[in-house]
């Protein structure tokens, strides 16, 4: 097995190097990874101007990888991916520094990269951990990726799959994503110049749902989210709003 493993956090985090690793387990590894850090920037794409990719050194505490960093976002290190690495069976997107529950999804990087992987007709999963002031020991987790990874590939259908890990799981569950109202916030302030800024955040206004993503998470477990590409709301499809 061909595996391509990328991240929306850069070339230099150590989740990418952790889940290359872990990967390594089930095939032949590949990293394309961006340059800098792309997180919040959904599926973009770079379509104004060249993308330009550099061969990039593994870690030296670790196993070797062939490896570019790509000046370009997750999306772009995936069809680049494709074409210095090519052909390949599974994308692996992470491991996020950082969730990626909920609503997070419609803007991660993360799984945009592995999105990108299941446009092109390959199976692909996301890998993301919460950071709120504890850091991820991915060397614990490890083993928890590599279930995960061992879960995924006997699936009997190509797939795309969003896993977010507590940091310490108790165990492993399929999950829907968690969908809630939130409360927009802006909070306002000033540079060193006094010159006025901005902060966008978001308030949820109801607690998780059981058996969402985030619940899960919440509650020791690992979640696993299967998603799809098609985003069609079957349910407003009305018969006079079809045509021959």
């Amino acid at each position: 097995m061909r595996i391509l493993v990328t991240n929306d956090d850069g070339i230099f985090s150590p989740g990418l190097w952790a889940l290359a690793q872990a990967a390594s387990r089930f095939g032949e590894v590949f990293v394309v990874a961006p340059d800098v850090e792309q997180s919040g920037v959904g599926h973009a794409i770079t379509i104004a101007h060249p993308v330009r990719a550099y061969s990039h050194p593994s870690p030296l505490d670790g196993p070797h990888f062939p490896a570019y960093r790509v000046r370009g976002t997750p999306a772009d290190c995936v069809a680049l991916g494709l074409h210095l690495f090519g052909p390949l069976d599974l994308v692996l997107s992470g491991v996020n520094l950082g969730s990626n529950l909920g609503h997070e999804i419609w803007h991660s990087g993360t799984v945009a990269a592995a999105k990108q992987g299941r446009l092109f007709g390959l199976s692909a999963a996301a890998f993301s951990v919460p950071v709120n002031g504890e850091a991820p020991d991915f060397e614990a987790l490890r083993p928890w990726v590599e279930r995960v990874v061992q879960n995924l590939l006997r699936l009997k259908r190509p797939f795309l799959v969003n896993v977010n890990l507590p940091h310490r799981p108790k165990g492993f569950l399929w999950t829907r994503q968690s969908v809630r109202s939130y409360e927009g916030v802006v909070v306002a302030g000033e540079d060193p110049m006094g010159r006025p800024l901005y902060w966008f955040a978001a308030k949820p206004l109801k607690e998780a749902e059981e058996g969402t993503d985030r619940w899960a998470v919440e509650q020791g477990f690992i979640a696993a989210t299967p998603l799809r590409l098609d985003l069609t709301d079957e349910a407003q499809l009305q018969p006079d709003l079809v045509h021959d």
